[in-house]
């Protein structure tokens, strides 16, 4: 038996491992900037781009290379195949250049008319232009637009006539702002910059919309180590791009986090308190008796279905009756009778506050009894025994169940198809605006993300990378988080084990 458990044992942490072995074999090298190879094929035409992949084919005995030639405008693809027979020559031109653009993907070619130099100049400036535009059109003209519509509003209850003239000067404002942000995007989208390709068309590029521009047929070995931690740094921190297929991930990094934050916050008080009561105070019966078994059932219990209850709870209900006293105003436009991250956390709160009821009573039972009777002996009530001597010793067995928790609502993706997950974000939840933590605003999260890039895409071929990059990011938040519960944990039981209690 002993060695059929370590045997199991093995085979699971040989499981987990080859999981993240995946993940990382797929996802990490997409970091590290490729050479730019160009092939002259035998019909005479000629490709430029990264090999991303060579397979066999058996039935030719030659080989394929899937390249990703980019310049999507020209080609309508992203990847092509390529039959190794087909090849006549392949170069690597130390002048070739890849530009990393806002739409249509990569580019890849020769630059013309300008040097790399002067490229890199000249994209730094437009990065001060582009952090101008994106400042008015994300920021100061949304906040205007809100404020009228608020005032608007008002305006219906009250009819005051100062309240009109406050909306006529903000809309003038509005309108002044956004005559500048159009003379702005004039003058940005003015600049261009000519790239040949390899089949000899020059196609001409906005400055403006250029990301980035690299040399990597140049770049040593140094300076392709940097670049690989600039681009992880940049997705890990930056909005997504291109239907999500490119870009970063920042805001469904930061919903995940925040949403994992916030049902810790409602899920341990609660199941603390339900474990206590069930433990120290409840009466043993029929009733206690399927009161444990209906928490031990609902831990069983599909996702999904608290997903609807969510959605008919939370959302319908709860939501919907605070908007018919609270924000009347503004139906039938809902405020919070409509997904978002707080009815989210609470979604998932009930999804997980079984796990954590279960792992707290183990908790309260491994407390000898000895300390109760002890602190009784003392004079004290039994309220100071379970505050004092019970939670604090089966503390370490509460966060046991709140890692348990934080581990299953992080990868949860259906309940939150339901409650307030969307494609695309346009605000944080938690932002510099007052009241600061916006609780009906909806969110993108890391499970969802992957879901929608790998399935919904209807670029495959470009999203996979950003799959298995995703994955293995929302692999390191769950560890991260359940490492930092159990280094608490761990303190915790040594605290108390050196007390003497």
């Amino acid at each position: 038996m002993t060695y059929l458990l370590a045997t199991g044992l093995m085979v699971i942490l040989l499981m987990v491992l080859g999981v993240f072995a995946i993940v990382i074999f797929n996802g990490i090298p997409n970091f590290w900037p490729k050479p730019i190879e160009r092939f002259d094929l035998s019909n005479g035409t000629s490709l430029m781009g990264e090999v991303h992949e060579r397979k066999q084919v058996f039935e030719k005995d030659t080989h394929q290379l899937r390249v990703k030639i980019g310049n999507r405008e020209v080609n309508s693809q992203d990847f092509t195949w390529i039959d190794e027979d087909t090849i006549r020559k392949t170069t690597r031109p130390e002048d070739a250049v890849l530009l990393e653009r806002l739409e249509w993907g990569n580019a890849y070619g020769y630059l013309e008319g300008i040097s790399f130099a002067d490229l890199k100049r000249g994209m730094r400036e437009m990065h001060k232009e582009r952090s101008t535009i994106e400042h008015y059109e994300r920021e100061k003209l949304v906040e205007l637009n809100d404020t009228i519509a608020e005032l608007n509003r008002k305006i219906g209850r009250s009819d005051d006539p100062k309240l009109k003239e406050r909306v006529a000067s903000l809309q003038k404002q509005y309108d002044t702002d956004l005559a500048t942000l159009e003379d702005m995007r004039k003058t940005a989208f003015a600049r261009h910059v000519s790239l040949k390709l390899s089949d000899g068309q020059t196609r001409e590029l906005r400055l403006f919309d250029i990301l980035h521009a690299y040399q990597p047929n140049s770049m040593g070995f140094f300076s392709k180590t940097g670049l690989f931690f600039s681009r992880g740094f940049a997705f890990m921190f930056t909005n997504p791009r291109e239907s999500n297929t490119e870009g970063g991930v920042f805001p469904a990094l930061y919903g995940t986090v925040l949403l994992v934050f916030l049902m810790s916050i409602l899920v341990f008080p609660f199941g603390v308190i339900a474990s206590v009561y069930l433990h120290e105070y409840a009466r043993e019966g029929i009733i206690l008796r399927l009161i444990r078994i209906t928490i031990f059932n609902l831990a069983g219990v599909p996702s999904i279905v608290f997903g609807v209850f969510g959605l008919g709870f939370f959302i319908y209900t709860v939501g919907g009756t605070l908007d018919t006293f609270f924000f009347a105003d503004r139906l039938p436009t809902p405020t919070l009778g409509t997904g978002g991250i707080l009815w989210a956390s609470m979604t998932l709160a009930v999804l997980t506050l079984p796990v954590v009821i279960v792992a707290s009573l183990e908790g309260l039972q491994a407390v000898p009894e000895m300390y109760r009777e002890g602190a009784f002996a003392l004079g004290a009530t039994k309220w100071e025994v379970i505050r004092d001597v019970v939670i604090p010793n089966a503390m370490p067995g509460m966060l046991t169940g709140l890692i348990l928790a934080i581990s299953r609502a992080a990868g949860e993706v259906a309940p939150l198809m339901l409650t307030g997950v969307v494609k695309s974000a346009p605000s944080l939840p938690l932002d510099l605006t007052a009241p600061f933590l916006h609780l009906d605003r909806k969110f993108m999260h890391l499970g969802f993300h992957i879901y929608d890039v790998g399935f919904q895409s209807p670029n495959v071929e470009a999203a996979r990378p950003m799959v298995f990059t995703t994955t293995l990011l929302l692999l390191m938040v769950v560890f991260a988080l359940n490492l930092v519960a159990i280094i608490i944990r761990n303190r915790l039981r040594k605290k108390f084990m050196r007390s003497g209690v």
